[in-house]
């Protein structure tokens, strides 16, 4: 269980972080807000989703009330997987979209009912030990009083200022001085704090059927979209029993279809064939082996993942080890496949993992997709309005093609290990389609390699892109790139660092956790 390598190998300002309970997303004061929580009698759940809630106001450019969320809950004996991501308006059409190429990213015909505050609702409902409007203090108090942007937050904010232009409601809510907020700037959304206190005191159903649910069906009948009361009050999140891969003597799990976790475990069957830790750390034949795998599991879900009402191939079909074995005699160690993918994807999202002195571990997922969403924002509200919708294929016939009542394909997944049925890991790699690619980076790491969950954060990643190019961090040996292009890679150099996303872990040690944090981001893995 867990032995891990202690060395910190790689370039980093970060140490681990060992406690009984355990607190480690993407941005500080979210982190403070969930170990208050845990404080206050709550547990890893109630924590998790005070940590969730205050992420939708301090850091809105990647997560918001509008946002879908996934979980991973370990209960003490037993892991429990939870699907709230949102449908498609049940009146939307195909003919929304003739004469369009591909899916649009912004405005009303890209919103799926937002499904966040549902899985808040269930968590807290099935699990949590406090009362759910305690979990909304800190949230609404940095809404209300006022918070100081982080250096990232503030980048990507920045950007917002240019892509929701056209967007009024979203730069009265976003941009009210008239432009993004410089790092350290004191950010209040007063609308956030009306819109969740209004849930907290409800226990959610205004979100769903209330005032807040009418306000967002107005604004779409003002814009002719058709979302309607109904399609908000039939949401409901779904229980689902979560798939797994063996990895030597660990299990990884993720959570099924619609959610892209299935490419992981394709991923990761393929390379636990390929006898990967046989190959050294960090060298091109490594690398090599497991960008070879991603492009197979990439092709497999570009053609088969979708709303699992609407796949043609089973989750069992897409795993059998007869395809798998298939995949594996596909790659070449000394030259790569190279195929390019035309599913679209975006690093805006925040992952969050939280664990109690009690054996409670929880792996959560939320985001708007790109950016702050859609650019729809309820007036009044602070509702970002996520732009999931984007993430269908207009291709007839396919089975993710757009249509009413459609659960779009996701790329958003939380991840959980086990070993010997009992918990090992909770982790998350944040970042579009760097999420199935950086779980099989941090299972390699940690488990073939030894590595330790700050370390395995730290090293520098790959990124095999959706043109096919391979996208190399700053941090691999020269020569490592030399020899991936003499095996046929197209790397891609200067690529941005959020192109690699953000990783946040915790593993259960024999005493307490061990906690590791993303240098990549403005968060931290705190605990006590």
């Amino acid at each position: 269980m867990n032995n891990f390598d202690w060395e910190l190998p790689y370039p980093s300002a970060r140490q681990p972080i060992f406690a009984n309970n355990l607190v480690a997303t993407s941005q500080p004061l979210a982190v403070q807000a969930g170990l208050s929580i845990l404080g206050s009698g709550g547990n890893a759940v109630d924590a998790a989703l005070a940590t969730a809630i205050t992420l939708t106001v301090v850091e809105p450019n990647n997560n918001g009330i509008g946002s879908d969320a996934f979980a991973l809950i370990w209960d003490g004996k037993k892991l429990h997987g939870l699907n709230a991501s949102g449908r498609s308006p049940e009146k939307l059409k195909v003919e929304h979209f003739t004469g369009q190429t591909r899916m649009p990213r912004l405005g009303w015909l890209a919103v799926t009912v937002p499904g966040a505050v549902s899985a808040w609702m269930a968590l807290s409902d099935r699990f949590g030990k406090l009362p759910f409007a305690d979990l909304f203090q800190a949230a609404i108090g940095y809404a209300e009083k006022g918070y100081q942007v982080g250096p990232k937050t503030a980048y990507y904010w920045k950007l917002a200022e240019t892509v929701y232009q056209d967007y009024d409601a979203f730069k009265d809510t976003f941009l009210s001085s008239g432009k993004a907020p410089d790092p350290g700037d004191l950010v209040r959304l007063p609308d956030h704090a009306k819109t969740l206190t209004a849930i907290a005191n409800s226990n959610g159903s205004e979100f769903y059927s209330g005032i807040l649910a009418q306000q967002m069906v107005h604004d779409a009948q003002i814009h002719n979209a058709p979302l309607s009361l109904d399609d908000l009050s039939r949401h409901r999140p779904e229980w689902v029993a979560p798939l797994h891969q063996d990895f030597g003597d660990y299990q990884l799990h993720e959570i099924p279809p619609n959610g892209q976790g299935i490419m992981a475990l394709i991923a990761l069957a393929i390379v636990n064939r390929c006898a990967i830790h046989k190959y050294p750390i960090d060298s091109a034949d490594s690398i090599h082996l497991q960008v070879e795998a991603i492009r197979c599991a990439y092709g497999v879900i570009e053609r088969h993942l979708a709303d699992p009402d609407y796949m043609k191939l089973s989750n069992a079909e897409l795993l059998d080890p007869v395809q798998i074995e298939a995949h594996y005699r596909q790659i070449d160690l000394h030259y790569t496949a190279g195929a390019g993918h035309g599913l679209g994807a975006s690093p805006d999202t925040v992952y969050l993992t939280t664990a109690d002195a009690d054996g409670m571990m929880v792996s959560f997922i939320q985001s708007n997709y790109r950016g702050f969403g859609s650019g729809i924002v309820i007036p009044g509200t602070g509702i970002s309005m996520q732009n999931r919708g984007s993430g269908f294929v207009l291709e007839k016939g396919h089975p993710n093609q757009v249509g009413g009542g459609k659960r779009p394909y996701h790329t958003i997944i939380p991840a959980f290990v086990t070993c010997a049925n009992k918990p090992a890991l909770s982790f998350g790699v944040m970042g579009g389609h760097m999420q199935a690619q950086g779980h099989l980076q941090m299972m390699v790491r940690l488990y073939a390699y030894g590595q330790n969950p700050q370390a395995a954060s730290d090293a520098p990643r790959w990124q095999v892109t959706e043109t096919g190019e391979l996208a190399l961090e700053k941090g691999f040996d020269s020569s490592v790139k030399q020899q991936l292009i003499e095996k046929g890679h197209k790397t891609r150099a200067d690529s941005p660092e959020h192109l690699f996303g953000g990783a946040q872990l915790i593993a259960k040690l024999s005493n307490g956790y061990c906690g590791a944090s993303d240098h990549r981001k403005e968060g931290l893995a705190s605990g006590y």
